[in-house]
């Protein structure tokens, strides 16, 4: 395994830097979401739709960057996705309609995707077993704070010069990040004495069954929370009325529970397995859905107070799942690790695209679309989880 030329530190800095372009790229301009529809006189579902596309568009790019990372190498895959990105990103600023919004929309996506499927195999390529599970999660307690500021930038600029300047923000951010990764971040990949087919690469991951149970997991809890990230603006600034200024701390609110879940998990990693805490993990987060989904359901005039604490309880959990299905999942594959996290990153906002299109195509004006949805993502990550360990029960506990 190669190491880097920077401290651990630093790196994970770099590679949470890469990472957060997503959360970015899906958060910032949610404040914004009404002003957008205004200037490109469409609906507020339409600019949502949005959301759904990129996520749809991420999937596509993990799935190119993947293969083309583990054959080419880190570097070049990084570097293509930043720049296409970055193209993307200044061209939006100059959309003059919702249909080229959608579009350059896809276009940033299809870059960021090639872009993040690489932080996690480089923590890969430079460690294993407990140390990579902790990297990963060092890695996202600093990611995690780029969805507590997104909103708050995005609210910020759009206050200052308009829901365009947040797209130029992005441009900025990706083109900062490429001339960092340029001149800091060495070649990591692992090479093979023989070159293997990216359809042979998919397949060696398809094919493993405790891999594919950490992957469904990762992309069941994706799910939920895009659920809520597309259904949030919606639900909290129009259903219970919350101002532009007041959606970036009830948005925030959710991102600090994940950041304490990650700090207590980066502890819990040291005692329990994985596995372990996959099964407390989405046991809590069962139990949240249904209560948020009840209490939708059954109240005739829910409350924002409780409404907001289930939903932090709920996407909290992200803290704790996504760092141990990564690190379990890249664990099996040492050089084919980027492959790995594309298809549980594409798995990942593919299932996030599709509840985000389903929140908003049964959009009724209320939250009860949201948390059925993000209930379902509950009870479908453990079922076939276990599902696909059901061969292998000890698994399951161990």
């Amino acid at each position: 395994m190669k190491e880097s030329t920077l401290p651990i530190p630093g790196l994970m800095l770099m590679l949470a830097g890469l990472t957060a372009m997503a959360p970015f790229a899906t958060d910032a301009y949610l404040p914004a979401v009404p002003s957008m529809a205004t200037a490109l006189d469409t609906s507020v579902h339409n600019i949502e739709l949005s959301i759904s596309l990129f996520l749809g568009g991420f999937s596509i790019g993990q799935l190119i960057g993947g293969p083309f990372s583990d054959h080419y190498g880190r570097r070049i895959s990084i570097f293509i996705g930043l720049i296409l990105f970055c193209s993307a990103s200044l061209a939006i600023t100059l959309t003059p309609s919702v249909e080229w919004l959608w579009l350059f929309r896809i276009l940033q996506a299809i870059g960021g995707g090639m872009t993040v499927v690489n932080p996690a195999a480089i923590i890969r390529d430079i460690s294993s077993g407990i140390e990579s599970a902790r990297n990963m999660s060092r890695m996202a307690l600093i990611m995690m704070f780029a969805p507590l500021m997104a909103p708050v930038i995005g609210m910020l600029i759009l206050k200052l010069d308009g829901w365009r300047s947040i797209f130029l923000f992005l441009f900025a951010y990706a083109l900062i990040m490429l001339i960092t990764v340029f001149f800091k971040l060495p070649e990591t990949r692992i090479k093979q004495a023989q070159r293997t087919h990216f359809l042979k690469r998919y397949w060696m991951v398809l094919k493993h069954r405790q891999a594919l149970s950490f992957i469904f997991s990762a992309a069941l809890t994706f799910g939920g929370m895009f659920a809520f990230i597309t259904g949030s603006p919606s639900v909290y600034m129009e259903y219970f009325g919350a101002s532009e200024a007041l959606f970036p701390v009830l948005f925030g609110a959710n991102i600090i529970s994940m950041v304490v879940m990650n700090r207590l998990n980066m502890r819990l990693v040291k005692r329990f397995s994985p596995h372990t805490l996959l099964n407390i993990g989405q046991s809590i987060q069962f139990v949240t859905g249904a209560l948020l989904f009840g209490y939708i359901w059954l109240s005739s005039t829910p409350l924002l107070i409780p409404t907001v604490l289930m939903i932090m309880v709920f996407v909290g959990m992200q803290g704790l799942l996504t760092p141990n299905c990564m690190a379990s999942t890249v664990e099996f594959f040492p050089t084919n690790s980027a492959t790995a996290v594309a298809i549980l990153g594409a798995l990942g906002f593919a299932t996030g695209a599709l509840t985000g299109s389903l929140v908003g195509l049964f959009g009724d004006g209320t939250p009860l679309p949201m948390a059925m949805i993000m209930f379902s993502c509950a009870i479908a990550g453990p079922i076939i989880r276990f599902l696909l360990y059901r061969k292998n029960p000890e698994l399951m506990t161990s």
